[in-house]
């Protein structure tokens, strides 16, 4: 059966056939007659088996028949999924459909700046695809009604569940008018998910187009008993075979650190986690998407969101803690009936537990104790010449703003990059001071008190030293010097005193404060207030 018979739109059918997808999945399949015809669907089927399409075709569908116009603030249509990479690949699948019938959509999401989401609201937008957190953050500040919402979309909403988003989940579907449509797409049918079901959906059909634990039939599974010691130089011979690899790790840190040792070791590589900002997680997307990292070193949390249609190769460097994500991770490979390999890496003491793993996974891998670099699985797993670059992946060096050689005025370092960045020179190069630490003729003109430790205040700072009575010369600005030793005052960071100094205008005023004022001499007092206009140490 193909899309047309299943009641596919012919326009969308077209962009389908464009894209080289003629025939459903047996999840599409099962979903697109009950979905294009309006009722409400829970539908059940494995990472990769194509859930995105099985709930976009039907939305652009409806979206297109009931001919409204995009509203300021109310889209027409919601999708939620629980990781920003997800709703990212769930947007890059929407485009070019919404495209075909002239469809405005807009991503929202966690870790940007929200204005730009604010901004396309406004404008009006028909689909929002978005994460439960900053969707209602943007509902609770009134940037966002859903009750002109006519059909609600829930990907992956067992990992909504596990990652704690029910709650927001539930206040989101709330505000949603009971008379739309309501379809729910997940990998997993458990307890938490029943109560979304049982609250939401009305009479909704259900589909499992596989059970619960299939794994993929093309998806071959092997773990490698190794040493601890053989972990990384096995990681490097795997991951510097050719084709892209996903490498998944428990936890942020490991997911750094991995992914510093392989580019250090030649693999080009980049890292997925939390701990990554939105433009360091789209900058390392793309350079796996683009090919010029080969390898992506992820967590449990960016399992989901990873949408690569051509990953060869899934490695578990530290197998997971339960079956539900090894089934996940293992699902970014053998994508779109291609074939995939899963190796999980397992040392003495973690033989139990992979095989509880396995055993309640459904699956029954191939078991291989390596002992040395060259055992012939290896090049079995991950055929083909293995490569090495030097330094591993670099990162394109952004473009640094190039700067006014005229200095600002105000500008914290302009004395400083006048007099070529030495304190102890004027602008002309000649020298502030003679080597007996007093002042020169061109440093008494450019307002150079006496270097610190010279038996003279500073001025060395910012702004002009002027002769103070104790014999120092009172530092006025940031980066005073130390006053006189007959009456310096003793200063911390924003107190220091050399004497008499000269106020702003140099009328001869009780000596001013300023941060980084040095300390006073040895017989001065301390000083922490001051008549001068600079005693506060104000700018």
């Amino acid at each position: 059966m193909n899309f047309a018979e299943l009641g596919v739109p012919t326009a969308l059918v077209k962009e389908l056939e464009r894209q080289g997808i003629t025939s459903p999945t047996p999840i599409q399949e099962a979903t697109l007659p009950d979905s294009l015809a309006g009722r409400d669907v829970l539908g059940r089927g494995r990472t990769g088996s194509g859930k995105t399409y099985a709930f976009l075709l039907p939305l652009v569908a409806r979206l297109d028949a009931s001919k409204m116009p995009a509203m300021p603030n109310k889209p027409r249509a919601i999708i939620l999924a629980p990781t920003r990479e997800l709703v990212t690949q769930i947007k890059d699948s929407l485009e070019p459909l919404a495209k075909v019938r002239g469809l405005k959509i807009q991503t929202i999401f966690g870790g940007v700046g929200q204005n730009p989401q604010v901004q396309a609201l406004r404008r009006g937008i028909d689909v929002v695809v978005a994460a439960p957190g900053r969707l209602e953050d943007l509902m609770g500040q009134g940037h966002v009604d859903l009750s002109a919402v006519e059909v609600t979309i829930l990907d992956e909403a067992d990992h909504m569940a596990d990652l704690g988003f029910l709650p927001g989940v539930k206040r989101i579907l709330d505000k949603t008018p009971q008379s739309g449509q309501r379809l729910l797409f997940s990998a997993t049918l458990d307890g938490a998910i029943n109560v979304l079901v049982k609250r939401y959906l009305h009479n909704p059909v259900t589909h499992e187009a596989d059970s619960a634990q299939s794994p993929v039939a093309k998806m071959t599974h092997h773990v490698l008993h190794i040493g601890r010691d053989d972990r990384l130089p096995v990681l490097v011979d795997l991951t510097a075979a050719p084709g892209r690899t996903v490498v998944f790790t428990r936890t942020k840190y490991g997911a750094k650190g991995l992914a510093r040792q392989l580019n250090r070791n030649g693999v080009t590589a980049v890292d997925l986690h939390g701990n990554l900002s939105q433009n360091a997680r789209t900058r390392n997307m793309e350079a796996f998407h683009s090919g010029k990292a080969m390898t992506l070193v992820a967590t449990d949390v960016a399992a989901r969101g990873i949408h690569v249609d051509d990953v060869a190769l899934v490695i578990h460097a530290d197998p997971p803690s339960e079956h539900k994500a090894y089934l996940h991770r293992s699902g970014r490979t053998a994508r779109a009936g291609a074939e995939g390999t899963v190796v999980t890496l397992m040392t003495d003491d973690q033989v139990k537990d992979v095989r509880d793993l396995t055993r309640q996974a459904g699956i029954k891998p191939t078991t291989t104790r390596i002992t040395s670099l060259k055992d012939p699985i290896l090049e079995k797993l991950a055929p083909g010449k293995r490569t090495l670059i030097p330094g591993g992946y670099e990162p394109d060096a952004p473009a640094q703003p190039q700067r006014s050689s005229t200095p600002k005025e105000g500008g914290r370092n302009r004395q400083r990059r006048a007099e070529g960045g030495n304190p102890e020179y004027t602008r002309s190069g000649k020298p502030k001071y003679n080597a007996d630490g007093t002042p020169t003729a061109e440093g008494r003109q450019s307002g150079g008190g006496a270097p610190a430790g010279k038996g003279q205040g500073g001025g060395r700072g910012r702004g002009q030293g002027a002769q103070g009575n104790g014999g120092g010369q009172g530092g006025q600005r940031r980066s005073g010097g130390q006053g006189g030793s007959s009456q310096g005052g003793q200063a911390r960071r924003g107190s220091g005193q050399g004497g008499q100094g000269a106020s702003k205008q140099g009328a001869p005023k009780q000596g001013g404060q300023r941060r980084s004022g040095g300390a006073g001499g040895r017989a001065g007092g301390s000083s922490s207030h001051s008549a001068s206009s600079f005693s506060s140490g104000r700018r």
